[in-house]
């Protein structure tokens, strides 16, 4: 008789040591969800590239992860900017110059200086040329704004454009610091 007891107890202390297991676990799974969660409203946005006008950096299509959290614009980021006043969608380009910097664009050679230097644009697609609706683009760059531009150059709606010009620092959602769709592409920016 107190040899079946024993197995029993066991059994019990067996189910019971299972069943507090499965409950730890739960709970990690639920409070890592929870975190994640959390980071992700808070600290991260994740975008769809929507147009070509960053080929052959980002493709149509591509899902980008952008880091919201106290960002400050440097040259050659990759950002998401809202909508502003003129433009119904966010869009996603290259800040170029920001604020206090020099710009200049030589329209004839395709040429962008800035602080007197020729920037090396290897991600450029084809070449820089005035739109449509140029503007007179401003020397140095005012305080608070930027200039951005897409990597398409004769494909992209950017500060070139007077339906866009210098983006206020405000209406940058973030710096975009990966690409994780589609899974073959997984990268960091």
């Amino acid at each position: 008789m107190e040899a079946d007891e024993i197995k029993e107890g066991s059994q019990e202390k067996e189910t019971s040591w299972l069943v507090s297991i499965l409950f730890e676990l739960i709970g990690a799974v639920f409070c890592a969800i929870f975190v994640l969660m959390l980071f992700l409203a808070f600290f991260c946005r994740q975008v769809t590239v929507d147009g070509d006008s960053m080929n052959d950096t980002l493709q149509n299509e591509d899902r980008l992860l952008v880091a919201c959290m106290g960002y400050t614009p440097k040259c050659g980021d990759i950002v998401i900017v809202t909508h502003g006043a003129n433009l119904p969608e966010a869009i996603v380009k290259r800040v170029i110059a920001t604020a206090g910097q020099t710009l200049e664009i030589d329209y004839n050679t395709g040429d962008v200086i800035v602080d007197g230097v020729l920037l090396k644009e290897s991600y450029i697609k084809g070449v820089t040329r005035a739109t449509i609706e140029s503007w007179s683009i401003p020397r140095v760059i005012p305080e608070g704004y930027v200039f951005v531009m897409g990597d398409n150059r004769e494909n992209s709606l950017d500060s070139r454009s007077s339906r866009v010009g210098l983006i206020p620092v405000e209406n940058i959602i973030g710096r975009v610091f990966a690409r994780w769709y589609p899974f073959e592409k997984l990268s960091g920016i």
